[in-house]
């Protein structure tokens, strides 16, 4: 409740009075909303509240009923990107594993010495990485 309150305008430490009557307000006004709601599913013959229920209880307030449409479209938005994004990765590993696959086979077919000299040059880089000045330089100790 103090950062909604700083965020409007208000010092950043507000009066505990300020905050209680807040408190209070914000307590009514979504008792009142989910009760309306509650309403227009029991009148529809469901025991669930749905996005339609709220609509009709912000009817009489245009604002309020913007708003939560608004909420409503970034979530679906949101929604459609994160199945976007798991489509994406779910085509990126199918391609990484078959190149994996590609590799491994182009690998047994020329033998393992290029698949030994691969190993190696990957460890000569683990250890090259592998600098203890550097470490004792950034924990702020010297020899």
């Amino acid at each position: 409740m103090q950062s909604l309150l700083y965020a409007h305008g208000d010092v950043q430490n507000p009066l505990p009075e300020t905050v209680r009557v807040l408190d209070e307000i914000l307590t009514d006004f979504m008792q009142s909303i989910a009760f309306e709601a509650t309403r227009a599913a029991n009148y529809s013959g469901r025991q669930k509240i749905k996005y339609e229920d709220f609509e009709f209880a912000f009817r009489k307030n245009p604002a309020f009923l913007g708003k939560v449409q608004e909420v409503f479209e970034k979530q679906k938005e949101i929604k459609k990107a994160r199945e976007i994004l798991r489509d994406g990765e779910d085509e990126i590993m199918k391609d990484a594993a078959d190149e994996e696959k590609k590799r491994e086979k182009s690998d047994t077919r020329t033998g393992g010495a290029v698949g030994a000299a691969a190993s190696r040059v990957e460890e000569e880089l683990g250890e090259a990485d592998d600098d203890a000045e550097a470490e004792l330089d950034a924990l702020g100790k010297k020899r």
